[in-house]
C-alpha cells in the first residue's frame, strides 16, 4: 500500500466524524466570521493598496492577482501586503478543459493547472480550482453523455493526482468545481472522488448553484446546501457566491443572477458556511459591473447579520 491509501472503513469513519462534528457545531452555534470576498475594481497593480482595495470593501477574501509563477519578488509582496491586511487569497482559477479531446491541448491545459496549483501554494492561496473537464468537442466546459462514465470519473481522478503530485502541496488544495452537467455533480460523486484521488492535497469547491439542475434541487436547495455542508464541509476550500432565478418557459431554464434576485437560501449557507473550522471563503463571481458586486456584497451582509454572523469587517 502507498503513503496516500487508506482503508474504506478508515474513509466511512471520518466521514461520519466529520457529519458528527459539523452537527455538533450546528447544534452548539458555534461561528466563525465569514471571509467574503470579489473583485475590488482598484486602479492598481500595488499589493499594498490592492489589499487596503478589499478591505474598504469589507472584503476579507480576494481572487488571486495577476502574478506570474516565476516573478518571486511579487509573490513575496503580494504574500506579504495580503497577510498584514489578513486578506486571504482564496483561489487561483484556471479555466480550462483537462479533457480535452486534441492531444496537445490536453497536455498544455495539464501544465497550466500544476502551474496554477504551484501558484496558489507560493502565494498562500487556499486553492487552484478548475472543472473536471468536458468531453464536448464545441465547448470547453459543455454537456456531453460521456461527462458521466467511468471514463470520464477516472480520467479525472488521475487528472488529479497528477497535479498534485507534481506540485506537492504543503497548504493549498487542488479542487474541482462542482458542475451540474459534468462529475463531480453532487456530494456524493464528490466523497466519491476524494476516496479515489487519495491525496491529501485534493479538497472541495462548493459552487451550490451548480449543483442546481432540476425543480426539485431548485425548490429545496437548503436541503441541498446542507448535504454537501454535512457530507463535504471538512474539506472545502472555498466557495462561490452566485443565485438562481427560474425563467419560465415551455422548458426548464435557470439563469445565474446576483446574490438576492434568485432562491438560494443565503440564510443556510452563511451559517453553515460560518460554523466550518477552516473558513473558507466566499466569493462573489459572473456579475458585470462594481455596482452589481456591490449590491451583491450588501444582500450578502445584510442576511448574514440577521442571522448574528460577522464578515470581520
Amino acid at each position: 500500500m502507498n503513503n496516500h491509501a487508506f482503508s474504506r472503513r478508515q474513509f466511512v469513519c471520518s466521514t461520519v466524524s466529520a457529519l458528527l462534528a459539523s452537527r455538533r457545531a450546528t447544534q452548539a452555534g458555534e461561528a466563525r466570521f465569514i471571509r467574503l470576498g470579489a473583485p475590488p475594481f482598484a486602479k492598481t497593480d500595488d499589493p499594498e493598496l490592492l489589499a487596503l482595495a478589499h478591505r474598504k470593501l469589507g472584503y476579507r477574501a480576494a481572487y488571486c492577482p495577476k502574478v506570474a509563477l516565476d516573478d518571486a519578488a511579487r509573490i513575496k509582496a503580494l504574500t506579504d501586503a495580503f497577510a498584514k491586511h489578513d486578506v486571504v487569497i482564496a483561489e487561483v482559477g484556471r479555466w480550462v478543459n483537462l479533457l480535452d479531446a486534441d492531444a496537445e491541448k490536453r497536455k498544455k491545459n495539464l501544465q497550466t493547472v500544476t502551474d496554477g496549483l504551484a501558484l496558489a501554494e507560493a502565494v498562500g492561496a487556499r486553492c487552484c480550482v478548475d472543472i473536471a473537464g468536458s468531453f464536448s468537442t464545441t465547448s470547453w466546459f459543455g454537456p456531453h453523455p460521456d461527462n458521466f462514465t467511468d471514463k470520464f470519473f477516472d480520467a479525472a481522478v488521475e487528472n488529479a493526482r497528477r497535479i498534485i503530485d507534481a506540485v506537492k502541496p504543503k497548504r493549498a488544495k487542488f479542487c474541482y468545481e462542482m458542475m451540474g452537467w459534468a462529475m463531480p455533480h453532487d456530494p456524493d460523486c464528490y466523497l466519491r472522488m476524494i476516496k479515489a484521488v487519495d491525496r491529501d492535497g485534493f479538497g472541495v469547491h462548493l459552487d451550490p448553484c451548480n449543483l442546481v439542475n432540476s425543480p426539485e434541487k431548485f425548490y429545496r436547495n437548503a436541503d441541498l446546501l446542507n448535504e454537501c455542508f454535512d457530507k463535504l464541509g471538512r474539506w472545502i476550500a472555498s466557495c462561490h457566491a452566485k443565485d438562481l432565478a427560474w425563467e419560465v418557459e415551455m422548458n426548464v431554464h435557470f439563469r445565474e443572477v446576483c446574490p438576492g434576485k434568485g432562491a438560494l437560501d443565503y440564510a443556510t449557507y452563511l451559517k453553515r458556511l460560518a460554523q466550518l473550522p477552516q473558513n473558507p471563503p466566499l466569493m462573489i463571481e459572473h456579475l458585470a459591473k462594481a455596482e452589481e458586486y456591490d449590491a451583491a456584497r450588501q444582500h450578502i451582509f445584510e442576511v448574514g447579520r440577521k442571522a448574528g454572523l460577522s464578515f470581520g469587517d
